[in-house]
């Protein structure tokens, strides 16, 4: 099931200054980790249409602008809020200005935290596919990733809570700390919802997209609004590339070029313990 929450609250309107269109239209992925955002960047790659970002870093170049430009005494004495918002507009268009795609999805998971940004600088409302799986299953591959990667390594978790990380339900209840990637994500999302910017988001469920990528996709089409595409759900060519090995562990954004269903690992993995973590799964409500 894939699905579309509906605002509550009429849209409101992104301000006086409102920037024409760029030229690119820009749609945003933001979701939970190990939730299938990589299988779906490059199965959106097969569009010709369609430029597609690795893990994107411009949105903090942006937050970074946001969050400077006030403080610059010359721009104290010359407030100009048109004039921060086509400059912020501009790194966006311009670090895509290569590409010769007329869409593009830039792919990070903060874009939820800074809709009212976002939509400021596009003027307009934005869409944002939001890849989801149960929680369960996301702990259950954190965990997966420190059994491997401990066998010869230290993450930067283990370092910092020790302690914790010395039994399954420690290291879950880390991964699940509103400062670590996990915890982070899912606040977001729903932290979202909760300022009402529902009617934005598209859930792509991971157990969906993986058992029945073609309905899924048709999903996501009628949301954005674009021509549907046939895509080959047995050969994804991998045309994003990440040194992983910066985030600490190995293959994080590696993908199987044949989109096949992924039983549930929670079980085997994480234990009985991690039931609870179940009733985490909200959207699993969302409208088909």
């Amino acid at each position: 099931m894939t699905g579309n929450y509906k605002s509550k609250k009429s849209a409101e309107s992104i301000g006086k200054n409102k920037l024409e269109g760029v030229g690119k239209n820009f749609y945003f992925i933001s979701g939970l980790p190990r939730s299938g955002s990589t299988l779906l960047t490059n199965i959106l790659a097969q569009n010709p249409r369609f430029g597609v970002s690795n893990t994107s870093g411009i949105m903090d170049v942006i937050f970074g602008v946001r969050n400077t430009w006030d403080k610059h005494i010359e721009f104290q004495a010359h407030p100009d809020e048109a004039a921060k918002l086509r400059v912020m507009r501009g790194i966006l268009e311009n670090y895509y200005a290569n590409s010769d795609k007329p869409v593009i999805f830039d792919k990070c998971r903060g874009w939820l935290s800074l809709i009212e940004m976002a939509e400021a600088i596009l003027g307009r409302k934005v869409k944002i596919l939001v890849p989801v799986r149960d929680v369960r299953d996301v702990l259950a591959s954190f965990e997966k990733l420190w059994r491997e990667t401990s066998k010869t390594s230290q993450v930067g978790q283990e370092s910092a809570f020790y302690f914790d990380f010395q039994t399954v339900e420690g290291r879950a209840g880390v991964w699940l700390r509103g400062d670590q990637p996990v915890g982070l994500a899912y606040n977001r999302v729903r932290d979202t919802l909760n300022r009402g910017y529902g009617d934005r988001l598209y859930f792509v469920q991971f157990e969906h997209l993986t058992s029945n990528p073609e309905k899924t996709m048709e999903g996501i089409y009628d949301f954005l609004g674009e021509q549907k595409f046939k895509h080959d759900f047995a050969h994804v060519e991998q045309v994003t590339y990440e040194n992983d090995s910066v985030h600490g562990f190995k293959d994080l954004h590696t993908i199987r070029n044949k989109v096949v269903s992924v039983p549930p690992q929670w079980p085997s993995i994480l234990g009985p313990f991690a039931e609870q973590f179940g009733k985490m799964n909200f959207w699993q409500n969302a409208r088909r």
